[in-house]
């Protein structure tokens, strides 16, 4: 196989897509914040589509990676070998497999490695947007005051000065460089799955600033930009063993080869400080009504990934397609969007729901996506309170039926035992959940999982409708096992 490199472009056959703008003339006025599957096959790949039209050379992409350990030096390594190119292959079924070969990403740097660098990049004239996809937790936001925490360790070290460990010590860092250097401050855009992503960004930012100078945070605050979106693409891991094979499809040795499904969607509102590329050339739909939009991905697409993640995984599934091949797990989400959260939802205008969560019901069951379960169970703590939070509480101040969502959670327990209703453990993966939060659900109470810090703001505890519907969930869980559960539910 041909090493993927740019002395190699020219080599690869025609089943791959190249790059046919010249990489050389690129400049990077996008700085990036986790480089992540997700990152490299929605917003990079849009990027890249900007790049092959005349006039958009200075929007290329600056990775950054913020953590530290064997796989994220290994990573920042591979993209130095490949000259920061890698493919991205999209998962289509029955219909052939396509990949491309992105070159949007210009540079990588590894922050730990090199703070320095990362900060005069940021703090680079070139750089007009620093994105981010820092995960759903990653803000930082007390659930129940809703400010910014100042507490977290890592956040104290950086308002202490020193070389920054958080995303939001680098850019308030980097905006007091432009700031001082007569600069203007860069759009920070994030394009993580918040219902409004741009305003929980902005009072990160603004929340660390004002702890470290609160002139500065005037000024972020009066021309800065934070750009709310909506954004949407299956990516699933890669196992070693799918790259591998996927590398040896298409004859590209790809040490960082990504996958995605076809179907892909951003919305973004055009509020930029500093200018922004060609964005809608790539097809992205530029709205002032995002919330919207995010509110209909959210609270009908993630809601429904969370509500069929769980009780998939407890029955034995490890992939989402397989879970969907469940009869009563495509049932569930039907019935979850009939009963619940469709209702509840208000849609950008002329918008078609129901359309929509047809398409859902499509993307999950593709076979060739071979997404994992246990990425969309990752960090639930977090997830289900963007995802299903508002939905609950709706539900509980109505008077409704709780039954489903309570079903919800009482999997979400059990999925924190870490072993499914076989026996078989799995690996889970909980950052949100601190040792005191472990230590309440290991004491035996039946109720424990409700009063985690996470699920504090949802205030489940304090309803006698969801703590009783919540017991008839966990109690069959725990007497019958998941199917039988389930199959009762959808009586």
């Amino acid at each position: 196989m041909l090493p993927l490199k740019t002395s190699t472009l020219a080599s690869f056959g025609p089943t791959v897509t190249r790059p046919t703008y010249d990489r050389s003339r690129l400049r990077a006025g996008i700085v990036h914040f986790g480089v992540g599957n997700f990152h490299r096959v929605h917003q990079a790949i849009t990027i890249e589509a900007c790049l092959h039209h005349p006039g958009q050379e200075e929007w290329a992409i600056c990775g950054v990676g913020l953590t530290d350990g064997p796989a994220a030096r290994a990573k920042a390594e591979a993209y130095r070998r490949q000259d920061n190119l890698y493919t991205v292959t999209q998962l289509t079924s029955p219909a052939p497999k396509e990949t491309q070969i992105v070159g949007a990403m210009i540079d990588y740097l590894h922050a730990p490695a090199d703070p320095e660098a990362v900060l005069a990049r940021l703090a680079d004239p070139a750089t007009r947007i620093v994105s981010l996809t820092i995960t759903e937790g990653g803000y930082n936001i007390d659930e129940t005051s809703g400010a910014f925490r100042l507490d977290a360790p890592d956040i104290r070290h950086d308002l202490e000065g020193g070389p920054p460990r958080t995303v939001f010590g680098y850019i308030v860092a980097a905006l007091a460089r432009r700031r001082q250097a007569g600069l203007p401050p860069f759009t920070v855009m994030s394009c993580d799955n918040l219902a409004r992503n741009g305003d929980t960004s902005r009072l990160a930012v603004l929340g660390f600033a004002r702890a470290l100078d609160p002139g500065l945070a005037d000024w972020i605050e009066a021309n800065g930009a934070f750009p709310n979106s909506m954004v949407d693409r299956i990516a699933p891991q890669v196992p070693e063993d799918e790259r591998r094979r996927i590398t040896a499809g298409i004859g590209v040795e790809d040490l960082v080869a990504a996958t995605c499904e076809p179907y892909t969607s951003w919305v973004v509102e055009d509020r930029f400080c500093a200018g922004r590329p060609e964005l809608e050339r790539a097809g992205v739909v530029f709205s002032s009504e995002v919330p919207a939009y995010v509110a209909v991905k959210g609270r009908l697409s993630n809601a429904a990934h969370m509500l069929m993640c769980y009780p998939s995984l407890l029955m034995g599934a490890r992939l989402v397609d397989e879970g969907m091949r469940h009869p009563d797990i495509p049932r569930l989400l039907r019935i979850f969007w009939e009963r619940d959260a469709r209702r509840l939802v208000e849609p950008p205008a002329g918008y078609s729901t129901t359309a929509f969560t047809d398409t859902v019901i499509e993307r999950f069951a593709n076979p060739a996506i071979k997404d994992q379960l246990l990425r969309v169970a990752g960090d639930g703590a977090s997830k289900i309170v963007v995802f299903h939070g508002k939905t609950i509480g709706q539900l509980i101040a109505g008077g409704s039926d709780l039954a489903r969502e309570a079903f919800l959670l009482a999997c979400f327990a059990r999925y924190l035992g870490g072993v499914d209703d076989r026996g078989i453990a799995f690996d889970i993966f909980e950052p949100r959940i601190g040792e005191a939060d472990w230590q309440r659900l290991k004491s035996g109470d039946p109720l424990a999982v409700l009063d985690i810090e996470a699920f504090a703001g949802l205030g489940l505890r304090q309803s006698p409708a969801f703590v009783a519907a919540y017991q008839i969930q966990s109690k069959s869980l725990a007497s019958q096992g998941t199917a039988a559960t389930l199959a009762q539910l959808l009586k």
